[in-house]
């Protein structure tokens, strides 16, 4: 990537020779034009919200800027450009969407999210720490910008305008207003799950701003609950977890089950640690945030429950599903299974067959499919 700063290698993570998805976009290129081009003083803290594989900390580590992400992978692929550009370790600091804020900001950067639930709850989050002289510039592309967009930096910040587009990239300019009334952060959301869905029916969710589906059950996992396996005592994996529903569920039908919460989202892990425990569940659970099952020790465990994400971002793949799927299979012991709820037209009954050597059809909708591997 061209930066007014130099020109750093970057790679996402987990890096993929094959993988042709850029670590950048027009979007945080235009971004760094804008700060050199106006001679934004970066002197002060200089805080970037969503940087989705590190370029903007990358092309800035000289100021010694404070990262805050939701991602696991985006920490992970920071650490390795950081360390690919030769930044001295703790030049960059890296935070969760979990951890305090810096007590005071002068410089915010956002990487407009895919969720405004998390770009309301992160604003909010870091209004306490913006002052009158804050420079307040937000990035993303002109299909990720929206009216609703705007709107929550000028409710919560101050007065927001836009850029002209280039390449297909747009900026915001807002300047904060310290006597602004802000409102209260509605996250994290909690709501009641319906009856009929079994073990789980009338239990309570804790959804953190950014996790799929923030105020209702969505019908893929409504179905998959309809058909979940016995956990039997056995050692589950919630693969992929979100706000933890479906792992909840299988600890409810048998508190023996030692079930392990995993997702690459912070605040995922987060709502899945919270719904566990407003349900009162007494039985053992760990919550992990981490790439997959890496770090899961093989043939450790019985069972993977999967509802695997088919976008990256505004990208289409199929790379994290394989990827799933892969370390699924390392993971399980000998007659071990792997259960994927999906949408039929995602074929991925191939894909396990082609791994597994089997896939079974355990039951189907006109919308989805809920398949079973079983490691031989």
């Amino acid at each position: 990537m061209t930066t007014p700063w130099g020109e750093p290698a970057l790679t996402r993570f987990p890096e993929d020779p094959r993988d042709r998805l850029r670590a950048w976009d027009a979007s945080d290129e235009y971004l760094l034009r804008h700060l050199a081009e106006e001679r934004v003083p970066l002197d002060g803290t200089v805080v970037v919200v969503g940087d989705r594989w590190g370029a903007l900390v990358t092309a800035l580590a000289a100021h010694r800027p404070v990262q805050i992400t939701d991602s696991h992978l985006a920490q992970e692929a920071t650490r390795a450009n950081l360390a690919r550009a030769g930044v001295e370790p703790g030049a960059v600091r890296l935070l969760t969407t979990q951890d305090p804020p810096p007590e005071r900001i002068d410089v915010l950067l956002v990487r407009v999210p895919k969720s405004l639930a998390l770009l309301e709850d992160q604003l909010l989050r870091l209004a306490p720490a913006v002052h009158a002289g804050t420079v307040v510039v937000g990035t993303g592309m002109v299909k990720e910008i929206h009216t609703s967009t705007l709107t929550l930096f000028e409710r919560i910040l101050g007065p927001t305008r836009t850029s002209l587009a280039e390449k297909k990239a747009r900026l915001i300019f807002c300047t904060p207003d310290p006597a602004l009334e802000r409102p209260c952060n509605p996250w994290p959301y909690v709501y009641t799950l319906p009856d009929g869905i079994g073990p789980a029916a009338g239990g309570t969710v804790v959804n953190h701003a950014g996790v799929f589906c923030a105020d209702r059950l969505d019908i893929g996992t409504r179905f998959f609950l309809h058909h979940l396996p016995d956990g039997r005592g056995r050692r589950v994996v919630d693969l992929g977890c979100g706000n933890g529903v479906v792992g909840t569920s299988v600890a409810l039908a048998d508190p023996d089950a030692e079930v392990l919460f995993v997702d690459e989202s912070f605040q995922a892990v987060a709502s899945a640690e919270a719904t566990y425990k407003a349900n009162g569940v007494s039985g053992h659970a760990e919550f992990r945030v981490g790439d997959g099952l890496a770090g899961v020790p093989s043939g450790s465990v019985d069972l993977v429950l999967n509802n695997p994400p088919f976008h990256s971002h505004q990208a289409t793949t199929d790379a994290t599903a394989w990827r799933m799927f892969t370390g699924a299979r390392r993971a399980l012991r000998p007659g071990g299974e792997l259960w994927v709820i999906g949408n039929r037209h995602l074929g991925y009954h191939v894909k396990l067959r082609k791994l597994f050597g089997n896939s079974r059809l355990v039951a189907s909708d006109p919308k989805f499919v809920v398949l079973k591997a079983v490691k031989r």
